[in-house]
């Protein structure tokens, strides 16, 4: 099976047309999910001044802050029942987009969260839903996949094709004024989706997830230290942003596994960027992976890194590739040990705890982890 949001826009300069792109689908009165410093930017503006151009009413929540908290999406969900809003839109990265998700879902249905949670729950309906991302990085404008941090640590999901949006547009020139910072943690978190689509064991891992999990790490390998280094190349940003789409389409039918389930403690505890907490555990992930997966890393290294088509056998590909990776992160600035984002040596313990109820990811990896080897692979990223 493999489901997808039914439209895409991709044009430079598309977000200043959303109200004639999405007059038909949003109505008349929409609420539009963002964060105050998209807001304050004003990177919003155009968008909605398309709106108003349509005649169409925008109720701005602008209050989303990183791994968003059940309080916020709380609050986006009366925000928007107050105003009786016919439609949704989300603009900016991954936790915009999730919020705007599930409060399409809560106002449209009125279902309870709490029966929401986990794979295939929701049941809908929804409110209609455009989704606008500002990063290259999550994918979330086609997945089925919202995240939402409960209590001070626990990240919890919903997982269902009722919460695709009706319509994703993409518009690179969003992304221009995005820090070098930003642009490498979103970039390698997107090739991390490709990578465990591509691997991943779950029982509809496909064919179409693994042409586009390919296609992508093409993509984004050949473009990350580009829009890195100049921020400001359009061709670059836009090849990042149709990657990261490809490898959300991907993961979001062949799910992700230990990478993110390991990161997830370091992103819901010590509060570090999902993309630069990914980062951090990601060669040590596939290489504890390896004695499965090897074969699979190997078909996949020349697509990211493509003189890798000269590595002679499987075995050797699929370590020259992790080092690769681990080089890439080295090459763009990013921290590669849990050392340096202020996460010490007593930690590690709890956080491998942590990183077992992460069972909907773990069941996906190549090779099963334990409580015992995810403190292992934490302590090599130590």
């Amino acid at each position: 099976m493999f489901n997808t949001t039914p439209s895409v826009v991709f044009e430079a300069g598309a977000a200043a047309r959303l109200g004639t792109i999405a007059d038909k689908i949003l109505g008349r009165s929409v609420l539009f999910v963002t964060d105050p410093g998209l807001r304050s930017l004003g990177l919003c503006d155009a968008a909605l001044a398309s709106l108003e151009a349509e005649g169409m009413q925008a109720t701005v929540f602008d209050d989303v802050e990183a791994d968003p908290s059940l309080k916020t999406l709380n609050a986006a969900v009366e925000k928007g029942k107050a105003a009786g809003v016919s439609g949704v839109v989300g603009f900016g990265g991954g936790s915009s987009l999730d919020v705007a998700k599930l409060a399409a879902l809560l106002i449209g249905s009125r279902e309870a969260l709490d029966e929401a949670w986990g794979v295939g729950n929701a049941k809908g309906p929804r409110l209609p839903l455009v989704l606008i991302p500002t990063t290259a990085g999550t994918g979330s404008e086609v997945t089925p996949v919202s995240i939402i941090t409960v209590g001070e640590e626990e990240k919890r999901g919903v997982s269902s094709p009722v919460i695709l949006p009706d319509l994703a547009i993409l518009d690179p020139q969003l992304t221009l004024g995005l820090p070098p910072s930003i642009t490498a943690a979103t970039g390698v978190d997107a090739m991390v989706h490709a990578i465990e689509a591509y691997a991943s064991k779950n029982a509809n891992n496909n064919p179409v997830s693994r042409i586009l999990a390919r296609e992508a790490l093409r993509l984004l390998g050949a473009n990350i230290e580009t829009a890195v280094a100049n921020g400001s190349d359009i061709a670059a940003r836009g090849a990042m942003l149709l990657g990261s789409m490809l490898a959300g389409q991907a993961f979001a039918n062949s799910p992700v596994a230990a990478v993110h389930a390991l990161a997830y403690p370091i992103g819901g505890t010590f509060h570090v960027p999902h993309g630069l907490s990914n980062a951090l555990v990601l060669p040590h992930v596939l290489r504890f992976n390896a004695p499965e997966a090897a074969h699979l890393y190997a078909e996949i290294a020349a697509d990211a890194f493509p003189h890798l088509a000269r590595e002679d056998g499987a075995q050797g590909r699929c370590a020259t590739f992790i080092e690769e990776l681990a080089a890439l992160s080295k090459r763009l600035g990013m921290q590669t040990q849990l050392r340096e984002v202020g996460i010490g040596e007593e930690h590690l313990e709890k956080m491998a705890a942590d990183a077992m109820k992460q069972t909907r990811l773990l069941v996906n990896n190549p090779r099963e982890v334990g409580e015992a080897d995810a403190l292992a692979i934490y302590r090599a990223a130590w």
